[in-house]
C-alpha cells in the first residue's frame, strides 16, 4: 500500500491538474453522493492535500471531498477527449474545463463540511501528517514522550497512526536503520539525543521519500548498490546484502505482521 510520501505526491498531481478551476461536472458512483452531484457544479476546487493516506478535494464553498485509496484505488488524470486505458471500475469523475481526474476502485469516498472533518471516522484518529500539517521535531519529541506512546515499542508504535500519519513499512524500516536503534527499544528508553535522532530521521526520510519519488538511501549508498539492483533503500528489503556503516548482513524480521529489516551490530536489541 502507498505511504505518505506517494500519496502526497499524487495530492500534488491533482492539485496541479484542477485546482483554482471551476467544476463543469461532476459524478459519482455512490447513490448517497450521486444526488449531491449537481450541487458541485459551478465550484472552484482550491486545493488538494492529503492526510495519512486520504486525499482532500477541497473546494470554495468549505465542502471537502474525501477519498482514500486503499489498496488498488487510484486517481488518473486526463483530458476530456482521452478516456484512461483501464479495466477498473470508475467511482468519481470531476471535470474542469477540457480536463478530468477520474478515480478508479476506490470505495471509502464521501463529502464533508470542512469544520466537521474531526468526526470522520478515520481523520479523527489520525496524527498530525508529516507533509501536510507543518510538523517539527519539536512536535514529535513531545508526541513521543506523551503517555499514550511512551512506553510502546518502535517496531509497533511507528505504524500507529495516531502518533504520525503517513509512516508505513519502508519508512519504518529506514528511520529505524538511519537513527540506529532497535525495534524493541521504548521511546521512553532512548536518552534525549537517540529520541531527538529519532523524530530527526521520521521527517527527514519523509520529506526525502516525497521529494525523491520514494528513494531513502544516501546517495552514495544508492550509486554502489545499483549494479545489485536493490538501491532505493539503505536496509529495507535489502535482506542478506552488508550493512553500508558496518558490512554485517542486513536481516529480515517480522514485526508486528509486518516485514522489518535491520542490521543487527548497528541496531542491537
Amino acid at each position: 500500500m502507498p505511504e505518505g510520501p506517494e500519496i502526497r505526491r499524487a495530492a500534488d498531481a491533482l492539485h496541479d491538474h484542477i485546482a483554482g478551476r471551476r467544476l463543469d461536472d461532476a459524478w459519482f458512483a455512490f447513490p448517497e453522493l450521486a444526488e449531491q452531484a449537481g450541487s458541485l457544479i459551478g465550484r472552484e476546487v482550491r486545493a488538494v492535500d492529503s492526510w495519512g493516506k486520504a486525499l482532500l478535494t477541497r473546494f470554495d464553498d468549505g465542502r471537502v471531498l474525501y477519498s482514500h485509496n486503499q489498496l488498488y484505488g487510484v486517481w488518473k488524470l486526463h483530458d476530456a477527449e482521452r478516456e484512461p486505458d483501464t479495466q477498473r471500475s470508475l467511482r468519481v469523475r470531476l471535470t474542469a474545463g477540457d480536463r478530468m481526474a477520474s478515480l478508479y476502485s476506490a470505495s471509502d469516498v464521501s463529502l464533508w463540511e470542512e469544520g466537521r472533518l474531526h468526526e470522520h471516522p478515520f481523520l479523527s484518529r489520525l496524527g498530525p501528517d508529516l507533509l501536510t500539517h507543518e510538523v517539527t521535531v519539536d512536535t514529535i519529541l513531545e508526541r513521543l514522550m506523551d503517555p499514550r506512546w511512551r512506553g510502546r515499542r518502535l517496531g509497533g508504535l511507528l505504524l500507529d497512526q495516531s502518533l504520525v500519519a503517513g509512516l508505513g513499512n519502508y519508512l519504518r524500516s529506514e528511520i529505524l536503520f538511519f537513527a540506529a536503534l532497535s525495534h524493541r527499544a521504548r521511546p521512553i528508553d532512548l536518552t534525549d539525543n537517540q529520541r531527538r535522532q529519532l523524530a530527526e530521521q521520521m521527517l527527514a526520510l519523509t520529506r526525502r521519500s516525497y521529494e525523491t519519488g520514494g528513494v531513502t538511501n544516501r546517495d552514495d549508498w544508492a550509486a554502489a548498490d545499483r549494479s545489485e539492483g536493490r538501491w532505493r533503500f539503505a536496509a529495507f528489503e535489502r535482506e542478506g546484502l552488508p550493512c553500508h556503516r558496518c558490512e554485517r548482513l542486513i536481516e529480515k524480521l517480522s514485526v508486528a505482521s509486518r516485514r522489518l529489516y535491520r542490521c543487527p551490530s548497528c541496531q542491537p536489541d
